[in-house]
């Protein structure tokens, strides 16, 4: 198995590069079609990696993606399983490509919006709607007796 790399980015401006030994790597019988090899082939894989433990996080990294990925951690733990080809080096391709965008994902800064003022257009259009609205409303009731 072969380090990870992941393309600079948002969050990681040099990239991250994942030491193949932080690659756990399992494999097993995967379930579906299979023809004659069915019951022979472990073609499911499953990869996981300790992101407490990793070199590839700097510690805001760390933080960001502990935090934003924390629903699919077991512990510190993040596995992905992939068993969609009946091929293993396909499901092993497949797996580490969802770890590497998981991962881009995960380290991204978070957006903030900044609040604006609303334009002066804006404001005239929303007050003109208002009008129209209220002028609506008006006309639907009777004539008063005057």
């Amino acid at each position: 198995m072969q380090e990870l790399h992941i393309p600079a980015g948002p969050g990681a401006p040099r990239g991250l590069r994942i030491p193949a030994a932080e690659l756990t790597e399992e494999f097993s019988r995967a379930s579906g079609p299979g023809g004659q090899g069915v019951n022979t082939a472990d073609s499911r894989v499953q990869l996981s990696l300790d992101l407490r433990a990793t070199s590839a996080l700097d510690e805001t990294q760390r933080q960001r993606v502990l935090k934003r990925l924390a629903s699919r951690l077991s512990g510190t733990v993040l596995t992905i399983d992939a068993a969609e080809h009946r091929s293993q080096h396909h499901n092993r391709k497949a797996a580490r490509q969802r770890l590497a965008a998981l991962l881009r994902e995960a380290v991204m800064p978070e957006i903030v919006r900044r609040q604006t003022r609303p334009t002066r257009g804006s404001k005239r259009r929303r007050l003109e709607a208002k009008r129209r609205r209220a002028e609506i409303k008006r006309n639907r009731k009777p004539p008063r007796p005057d």
